[in-house]
Formats: C-alpha cells, sequence, structure tokens
C-alpha cells in the first residue's frame, strides 16, 4: 500500500509554510540566515523546497520564529514526512522530477492531450511504442515497467479523480500499428467504466479552440492549504505553475476545452467507433 502521504507534497507544504512564517515575522531571507548561522543560499533552498530541512533545522527555525507549540510539532512531523521514500523512488533513473510525487497525492487530475494518450490510460505496447521513439537509447522495458506502475495509481481505493481530454488526432494516431491502437483504444473505453475516470474527446469539427498552445495538466489535492499546480512537459524541460493566477488561467483554459469537447457518452462512441474502424480497415 502506497504511504498515506506524498513526501514530494509534504515538501512542498513544508516550504510554502516555513517561508510564510518567516515573512509574518518580518525577517528577510539574509536576516534569518545570519541568525541561524546559516547561508543565505541555504535558507532560499529549505524555502523553495530544492533542499529537505532536517527535523533539527526546522525545529532551530521555529525556535527564532518563536512559533508556538503545537505548529513547531506539525512543521518538525512535516520534516519527518518528507524524508519518507515514495513508491516512485525504486525508478528514481527514470522519473526526474517531482511531477510523480504530486501526482501521487492528487485528488483531482485534470490533462489535456493533444499527441498521445496520457502515461497513466496507456496500454504497456502503446507505452512500449512512445517510449521506444522517444528515448530510443534508454532501457526501454524498465521505462514501460515505470509506466504501468504508474498507472496503478487509478485503481487505488484513494484513487484520484481524471478528466481527460483528448484531441481526436490522439485517436486516430495509430500508434505502434492497427492491432496496438485497436487496443489502446478499447483500454480507454474500459478506463472509463472507473467511477473516478472520465474521458473526453475534442473533435476536428471544434476547430480553433482554447487548447491549441498545447497539452498541460492540472493537480488539485485533497487539502486545501496545498493549492493547484498546473504542469507541462516539454523536450527542453518540464515546467511547474503555481501562482494562482496563473494556475487560474489554465484552469479557464480547460474549461474552454471542456466546453468544445465531446459530452462524454459521444466521446465514447467517437472511441468505439474509431476502434471498430480499425478491425475492418
Amino acid at each position: 500500500m502506497p504511504p498515506p502521504h506524498s513526501p514530494t507534497v509534504r515538501l512542498r507544504r513544508l516550504a510554502r509554510e516555513l517561508r510564510k512564517t518567516r515573512e509574518e515575522r518580518g525577517l528577510t531571507p539574509e536576516a534569518a540566515a545570519a541568525q541561524l548561522g546559516w547561508s543565505r543560499s541555504k535558507v532560499s533552498r529549505i524555502e523553495t523546497g530544492r533542499t529537505m530541512a532536517s527535523p533539527k533545522d526546522v525545529a532551530s527555525v521555529c525556535d527564532l520564529y518563536g512559533v508556538g507549540f503545537d505548529v513547531r510539532a506539525g512543521l518538525i512531523q512535516l520534516a519527518k514526512d518528507v524524508r519518507q521514500r515514495g513508491w516512485w523512488t525504486a525508478y528514481a533513473d527514470v522519473f526526474t522530477g517531482s511531477y510523480i510525487g504530486l501526482e501521487d497525492e492528487a485528488h483531482l487530475i485534470r490533462q489535456w492531450e493533444a499527441q498521445l494518450v496520457p502515461g497513466l490510460l496507456q496500454t504497456e505496447d502503446y507505452a512500449r511504442t512512445v517510449i521506444s521513439t522517444l528515448r530510443p537509447g534508454d532501457d526501454v522495458q524498465r521505462r514501460v515497467m515505470a509506466r504501468m506502475a504508474r498507472r496503478t495509481l487509478l485503481s487505488r481505493p484513494d484513487a484520484p479523480e481524471l478528466c481527460a481530454i483528448l484531441d481526436e488526432a490522439v485517436l486516430r494516431r495509430p500508434v505502434g500499428g492497427p492491432q496496438v491502437m485497436y487496443e489502446q483504444l478499447e483500454a480507454l473505453l474500459i478506463a472509463s467504466r472507473r467511477p473516478n475516470v472520465t474521458i473526453h474527446a475534442l473533435p476536428y469539427e471544434a476547430g480553433a479552440h482554447a487548447g491549441l498552445e498545447g497539452a498541460f495538466t492540472l493537480l488539485s489535492f485533497a487539502e486545501e492549504i496545498d493549492p493547484d499546480v498546473a504542469y507541462v512537459e516539454g523536450t527542453a524541460g518540464d515546467i511547474y505553475v503555481e501562482s494562482t493566477e496563473q494556475v487560474d488561467r489554465c484552469k479557464l483554459i480547460f474549461e474552454r476545452i471542456q466546453k468544445a469537447a465531446l459530452p462524454s457518452d459521444d466521446s465514447l462512441q467517437m472511441i468505439n467507433e474509431i476502434k471498430e474502424a480499425l478491425c475492418h480497415g
């Protein structure tokens, strides 16, 4: 069973709480660093989540800021939770960055995909084709295993809600050939039977639409203290959007794409028709 909380989400929360507490005390990062006997960069790394603060470090910060007993205990516990190992650490060579840790504790995942079936919904053969095409020099089988392990998220007792909008091109592109694509489309239909999975198709007839700038993912969390994150995967690197204004813009774009997409039942009918056409093609 996965741990009850993702260490990645806890690291993000701890960093945010330490920064907020310092600012509430009217201290600059330089002043806090000087009084703690740390470098300015250490304070910055801890407050941005680039470095895990030890429980001892957090206790020192709480003493400096005059934090109350209950809050102090909570922050120190967060520092301990951060040091837990998520299941994905077994694939540290595959999963770089913090996305998988955030995804693992998301309460709601909203995805707009213009090119490929989302990783959480990919079949093994579809994933193998994609990975071997994009990363031909890597250990393809290990990456496929990692993706299949990630896919179990949707069947956990605490599974998140997934709302995926797929461009019609995603459904018609025969990745891996007709048989692989047939099985992938069938897998989408099966996944859609889960109460926590909703799939929409954006038809060609929609014309120009709000998602033309590219694919993205929105992650929302059960606890209000953890703000939403928008994520964009790119060739030159991944982008995490956390500012409220920018995340709200991504939410608005997603809503506009969803309005242009087919209702769920019609989307599943389209998927089935494309699947059957592969059979008779």
